[in-house]
């Protein structure tokens, strides 16, 4: 019986879907370490001029500024647009003054009808090949695109989901150290140990496209329901509806597309992002409901696990608060109610249990320690209680979700003021030092309504049909 609890609780802590999809990225890993990688190389598709960057905010003046001069480091400043959602703050005014395109929408109507606001009021699918999605509280590394444009010359890849990390601006509150060094570590053991291993190209299995600085290409984008009604956020479903309409592969390396995001630095925004998230999940789940495939096996696993997981962690401190009280009982007391205390202490071991909790939980903190060079603390023995929270979260939103639908409509958590990036001009503000200005319309390689098989096609081919080079 104690060994069944303690692997329950140690499974249940790290997962099989992880287990699972890590074996695969180092399969992975071993595949490419013997071909030279093309990430690191120009793309020799597209470039910078042919990116348009699109910023829904809301209420974000502290931070807008900063991302758009971020974007504009990458892109030409004619590239860059903001769709202010009903903001009641100085949002647009400071996107303007950064260099930005931008408008207001009122009423507003949630990110994911900002977005698609932004592609009918700009024009983006018209003219620019490429849409990166970004998040007013992002800022993607200078090197964004030299590493995740080659990607794109996979054969059929439509989007590259992009890599998050913790935004180096720290909070100096202890609680806002806890929470984004726990979400540093999410971060680097879900997109290590499975969005490495569900990107390999025999698999392509990648459940989200996160919205928070990710690539897709604009001549699928009609194709996907951006703005479908009833979810509190857009990018699981945007990901959903690209395998279940099978619109091309999505493309992930952990060295690629990266960019710096800035985390709550309160329980209470805490709370309300990864209800929201979670939220999210499960609205999308229910939306698209079971289907057959790889992807759609995978996302049912990880569903199933999620919730059994969420119950065992859930339970995990009531048990060990009760095996605790079961051996101080069987100590102190004494006749029958010391012998009922002990049989229960020797059921449930805390140590044991403690141990399968702890242990577990601490080597994932090492491994994320080890891959992005942090020293450990002693406050990351608190990470569990984290997790039994995110549990504690999903299942309310797994309730949620089969409940009243949600209008997609946000609050963002309270930012931290981030000093505004130096405006960027001039060929050294992009990464070609040659490009020229942005094609005001661009005639896209598929027909109105393309056929799946269209989409995917290799824009090498295509160069090839059109005798000319490629982007």
């Amino acid at each position: 019986m104690t060994v069944t609890f303690a692997v329950v609780i140690a499974v249940a802590t790290v997962g099989v879907s992880t287990l699972a999809w890590g074996t695969v990225g180092i399969l992975r890993l071993l595949a490419e370490s013997r071909i030279a990688s093309p990430w690191g190389a120009p793309s020799m598709f597209y470039r910078s001029d042919e990116v348009a960057v699109l910023i829904a905010a809301h209420n974000e003046e502290l931070v807008i500024a900063e991302a758009v001069g971020a974007a504009r480091r990458l892109v030409p400043p004619g590239n860059v647009f903001v769709v202010s959602d009903g903001s009641s703050d100085d949002t647009v005014g400071r996107a303007r003054r950064a260099g930005a395109t931008a408008v207001d929408l009122v009423p507003n109507r949630g990110k994911a009808g900002a977005i698609r606001a932004g592609l009918e009021r700009f024009g983006i699918a018209a003219r620019f090949p490429l849409l990166l999605l970004l998040d007013a509280d992002s800022r993607p590394r200078p090197d964004y695109l030299r590493t995740a444009l080659p990607l794109f010359t996979d054969d059929g890849v439509v989007a590259v989901a992009g890599r998050a990390t913790t935004a180096a601006d720290t909070p100096r509150t202890v609680v806002g150290r806890v929470l984004t060094a726990y979400r540093e570590r999410t971060y680097v053991c879900t997109q290590y140990l499975h969005k490495f291993g569900q990107a390999a190209r025999g698999a392509d299995a990648v459940a989200i496209v996160p919205g928070f600085a990710s690539l897709y290409r604009t001549d699928v984008l009609d194709r996907i329901d951006i703005d479908a009604p009833g979810l509190s956020i857009e990018d699981f479903n945007m990901t959903f509806e690209v395998h279940a309409k099978r619109l091309g592969r999505i493309a992930f390396h952990p060295g690629c597309a990266v960019a710096e995001t800035q985390d709550p630095a309160t329980l209470r925004d805490y709370t309300a992002q990864v209800r929201r998230w979670s939220l999210g999940f499960w609205q999308t789940v229910r939306r698209h409901g079971v289907r057959y495939g790889l992807f759609w096996t995978s996302v049912g696993v990880f569903a199933i696990e999620t919730v059994v997981s969420s119950l065992v962690l859930a339970a995990a401190l009531p048990v060990l608060l009760f095996a605790g009280l079961a051996a101080v009982a069987a100590a102190v007391l004494t006749g029958p109610a010391a012998q009922t205390a002990a049989a229960l202490s020797a059921a449930l071991p805390v140590g044991p249990l403690a141990l399968a909790f702890l242990l577990v939980d601490a080597l994932m903190t090492v491994f994320a320690c080890a891959l992005s060079r942090t020293r450990p603390r002693v406050w990351m023995l608190l990470f569990p209680l984290l997790r039994v929270w995110d549990a504690l979260l999903c299942l309310r939103a797994l309730m949620s979700a089969w409940g009243r639908p949600s209008d997609g409509r946000w609050r963002s958590p309270d930012r931290r003021p981030a000093a505004v990036a130096p405006a960027a001009g001039g060929a050294d503000a992009v990464t070609s030092a040659s490009v020229s200005a942005p094609r005001r319309e661009f005639r896209r390689r598929t027909s109105a309504t393309p056929s799946p098989g269209a989409i995917r096609a290799s824009p090498l081919r295509a160069a090839a049909r059109r005798g000319g080079r490629a982007r």
